[in-house]
């Protein structure tokens, strides 16, 4: 039996691997930019239009870098008899959208996706062994 945990946020995910041989933990990191666009800038008139910083740029590649890193993430984990993914804000809850949807074989071993805050990886390990004794 091989139980995986996975505490995921935008910049790293730790993966705690529970087996008959022992625990593994492993962190992978995302390669997913952490976008901070300034505003716009005046024209050289005095009342001239202004130009706008065009958000929806920045959000497509940050979309298509989550899709990325959740894809290798789906692969590091895919082995597994069961996984529990937990984590702050909502990259959790959009790890678990994108494996129900293109990782089906893996989705159907997902037993939970919970809120969980900023961990240790001592605190990871013992949230991840605490969950798969019950």
């Amino acid at each position: 039996m091989k139980n995986v945990g996975v505490w995921i946020d935008k910049q790293k995910a730790h993966i705690v691997t529970l087996s008959q041989d022992g625990e593994t933990f492993t962190t992978l990191f995302s390669e997913v930019e952490d976008f901070h666009p300034s505003g716009g800038s005046r024209s050289k008139t005095r009342w001239g239009p202004q130009d706008v910083v065009q958000d929806s740029k920045y959000l497509e590649r940050e979309k298509h870098q989550l899709k990325n890193y959740f894809g290798n993430l789906a692969k590091a984990i895919e082995d597994a008899d069961a996984v529990a993914i937990f984590g702050p804000a909502d990259t959790n809850e959009k790890f678990n959208a994108e494996v129900l949807e293109n990782h089906k074989a893996l989705g159907k071993k997902i037993k939970t996706v919970a809120k969980a805050d900023s961990m240790t990886e001592n605190q990871v390990k013992a949230w991840v062994k605490d969950f798969f004794k019950k």
